[in-house]
């Protein structure tokens, strides 16, 4: 084997090294709870925290609100209190010929209710990925699922206007089932089903440095894992950092800034996760950069390296390359 080789086996390992010794307090921070998210830094812009899209959230009532104001403050608590649900379509199907192959896309359209959804997102999956998907919740969901029904195989006939149109319907009728009932919701096998192949897609585009198409890949991810995760916000930190890693590789650093102060929302309460100290560090990084106070971030470093002894500290970067690589 080659020196070089060898040097970037050993770097792997240390960086992998470096992960495990964070991963029993990620195991015990990355709960499956709903968190509150809290803003990070207490200045007057953030008293407001913002979900990923920008939205402002109401102030909380007080007794120097005028009546005006009142009125206009509960208004909008009912329309936050306006139950959100997530919507899955199949409006469309195509063939797809390759030179030893021939199969079905179905066109997945996912969409949140309860508000206007400005961020609609759009996927495709094979017959065979949704197969696998039924298998997998199958073997660990066997007596909910077992009644389930799953549109089977044909013999002859799969690309038929009339089959296609039958699965098509059948897949979305699929789908909503499964998003009705929680247990499947909010298994990590369903999830993947519904963003896997793309993070694969966008962290083999990181690694070999492709950071357009990567982040391209990425801020289409997120806009569905948003959707998805509410019951886990912590689900979206390693695709907010991997934004973070793609903007600072293409010289933005204010927009690695703002997603590097999304994941920490979701990080407040759980310092041990594994994405906090790197994540510390490269705001520190670019807060410095951009000529904002990066003594908060410096302080919450100082108290993580306190309470537990670091012995290693990888980079954002380091830590967001060994992401999907199996």
């Amino acid at each position: 084997m080659e020196e070089g080789q060898l040097c970037l086996q050993d770097h792997q390992k240390e960086v992998q090294g470096a992960i495990a010794e964070s991963a029993e307090d990620a195991h015990s921070d990355e709960g499956d709870g709903y968190e509150t998210l809290t803003s990070f830094q207490p200045t007057q812009e953030q008293t407001e925290p913002t979900d990923i899209s920008g939205d402002k959230r109401v102030q909380s009532p007080n007794s120097s609100m005028t009546t005006k104001e009142l009125q206009e403050y509960w208004r909008n608590e009912k329309r936050n209190c306006r139950e959100v649900k997530v919507l899955f379509e199949i409006p469309s199907a195509r063939i797809v010929e390759k030179p030893f192959s021939k199969y079905v896309t179905y066109q997945i359209l996912v969409i949140q209710t309860g508000s206007f959804d400005s961020n609609r997102s759009v996927i495709e999956r094979r017959y065979s990925d949704f197969e696998k998907l039924h298998m997998n919740l199958l073997k660990e969901f066997y007596d909910e699922m077992e009644d389930i029904a799953f549109p089977k195989k044909c013999m002859t006939g799969n690309f038929t206007d009339e089959i296609i149109i039958e699965r098509k319907l059948a897949f979305q009728d699929y789908l909503r089932l499964l998003y009705s009932m929680e247990y499947t919701r909010t298994s990590r096998i369903f999830i993947d089903f519904l963003v896997r192949p793309e993070l694969e897609e966008a962290y083999s585009c990181l690694r070999g440095g492709q950071f357009t198409k990567a982040l391209e890949v990425l801020l289409e991810v997120i806009a569905l894992q948003e959707k998805l995760v509410k019951h886990r916000p912590t689900l979206l930190v390693p695709t907010l950092c991997a934004i973070v890693v793609c903007h600072k590789d293409l010289e933005n650093s204010r927009g690695a800034y703002e997603f590097g102060e999304k994941a920490l929302l979701r990080l407040e309460k759980h310092p041990g996760h594994r994405y906090y100290m790197p994540l510390l560090e490269t705001m520190i990084s670019l807060a410095y950069e951009l000529g904002k106070d990066f003594l908060y971030f410096q302080e919450k470093m100082e108290e993580r390296k306190a309470k537990k002894r670091l012995t290693k500290m990888v980079s954002l970067k380091e830590l967001a390359v060994q992401e999907y690589i199996d």
